[in-house]
């Protein structure tokens, strides 16, 4: 299993996520990754190897984020490299999305999603979930309803996205419930 972190609150959530994420990664991940809004876009890194070398990625940059969200990934779909490493992005990179656990049916979804113009880049299963949510949402969906129509046709452990379109709030969906929650908040 992956590990996910969020923070949104009045701090530095990027070094409260990367700190969470060190509590975390005991259970041998291979690559590690961060987003986050800053100056009104979605600002991320993602390494492959330990959240140390996220770490030094983040400080080099000097910024601060808030809302953040981070995950440390055990490679399922997809090798581990940066490309699939999390967090994944829609097509404007607007929406972030970090997920935990297996989309059994992603092969089925990520053709559905190309023969509507999808553009995928990773191996991974997770970019599905966040290109199904961009589709919900491009069809006028409100973000409670595109996360729950989401979570009621894919069979998804959890997931924790941030969007540009809704700066203070963290948005989570595990199987068959999505949340939205507001500053401040630890996830």
């Amino acid at each position: 299993m992956c590990g996910i972190f969020g923070y949104i609150g009045h701090r530095n959530a990027g070094k409260i996520a990367i700190d969470g994420l060190k509590k975390l990664e005991y259970r041998g991940y291979d690559s590690a990754g961060i987003a986050g809004l800053h100056n009104g876009k979605i600002y991320f890194n993602k390494v492959v190897g330990k959240v140390e070398l996220l770490e030094k990625e983040y400080d080099l940059q000097g910024i601060s984020l808030n809302p953040a969200i981070a995950h440390t990934r055990w490679a399922t779909h997809g090798k581990p490299t940066v490309i699939n490493a999390h967090p994944h992005f829609d097509s404007t990179h607007s929406l972030a999305i970090v997920h935990n656990g297996i989309i059994e049916n992603y092969r089925d979804l990520k053709q559905e999603l190309i023969a509507k113009g999808a553009v995928f880049t990773s191996d991974t299963d997770t970019e599905a979930v966040v290109r199904l949510l961009s589709d919900y949402l491009d069809q006028g969906y409100s973000p409670q309803k595109a996360m729950m129509a989401t979570v009621e046709t894919r069979p998804i452990w959890v997931w924790v996205h941030i969007s540009i379109s809704n700066p203070r709030k963290i948005h989570l969906a595990r199987n068959g419930e999505a949340r939205r929650y507001d500053d401040p908040f630890w996830l």
